[in-house]
């Protein structure tokens, strides 16, 4: 059995370590003895304070620190890196090349991919929230060195808590911004039709229940689709000259289209700066 290592054990990394620990020897390693004690009560796993350690005891390295974190973390253990290792890393904008030049130092100065030899493997992935109820939503990019079988043990990994789609490293910060940052975009949309329905008259727990529930019951109605078309289902409700037609035209007039390429283009860029 693959023993997995968790490098920080957060809010996320808490919750595949809790929908795999049953399945998987899983560790984690935290930055002081304090928060390492805390972890390991509130998960149930040996936690250490020495992410050196954890690397060497470990088949398979998560890294889920903050992103600005990462470098200094992979430069801590990236000697104890075998290929026969898998690192995966869930900070957003670090991209696998970064960690791969870091774990791979080329003597040539040209970079990871013009290093000789066995590669040190990298799997980035990209998780969100909702994964703590176990409806998360995951993008896998892997790096020039991990192969098809490692992607594979990611996803069936990752797959008792949510989805998981493959995407390049050039589409990973659009994942972030669309199901990495979605939860909050979409807990907005939520907060606001509810304030909408309290203002009108309706108490708000009342209206944020129905909100919520119509939000969960339309994103099933669109994974159960096939190959109807989503303007369809908006149409189906959106009979011409009923009152979901004059909502939807309100929506028009005020361009949701473009606030929603806009929140998501600008939250993509912030993706990307976050790794540099």
């Amino acid at each position: 059995m693959k023993k997995i290592g968790f490098i920080g054990c957060g809010k996320m990394a808490g919750a595949i370590i809790s929908a795999i620990k049953e399945d998987y020897n899983v560790i984690g390693s935290e930055i002081s003895e304090e928060f390492a004690k805390s972890a390991s009560q509130r998960l149930g796993i040996e936690v250490y304070c020495d992410n050196r350690k954890l690397a060497q005891d470990s088949d398979v390295i998560f890294i889920a620190t903050k992103p600005n974190q990462a470098v200094e973390v992979l430069e801590g253990i990236k000697d104890l890196i075998t290929p026969q290792k898998l690192v995966v890393s869930i900070c957003a904008g670090v991209t696998t090349k970064k960690i791969e030049n870091i774990l791979n130092p080329s003597t040539s100065g040209r970079g990871c991919h013009e290093v000789t030899g066995e590669g040190k493997k990298v799997i980035r992935i990209m998780p969100n929230t909702p994964a703590l109820v176990k409806l998360g939503m995951f993008g896998i990019c892997a790096g020039s060195k991990a192969t098809d079988e490692d992607v594979k043990f990611i996803e069936n990994l990752l797959s008792s808590i949510g989805k998981c789609i493959d995407v390049t490293e050039k589409q990973m910060d659009i994942v972030t911004a669309i199901s990495g940052s979605g939860p909050a975009f979409f807990y907005q949309v939520i907060e606001d039709m509810a304030r909408a329905g309290e203002k009108l008259g309706l108490e708000y727990e009342k209206s944020l229940t129905l909100a919520t529930q119509t939000a969960l019951g339309s994103a099933q109605m669109i994974f159960n689709r096939g190959e109807t078309p989503v303007q369809t289902l908006i149409d189906n409700v959106a009979t011409k000259g009923g009152c979901t037609f004059v909502g939807i035209q309100e929506m028009k007039k005020y361009d949701s289209t473009k606030v929603f390429y806009d929140v998501i283009d600008k939250t993509t860029q912030k993706a990307c700066e976050l790794g540099k």
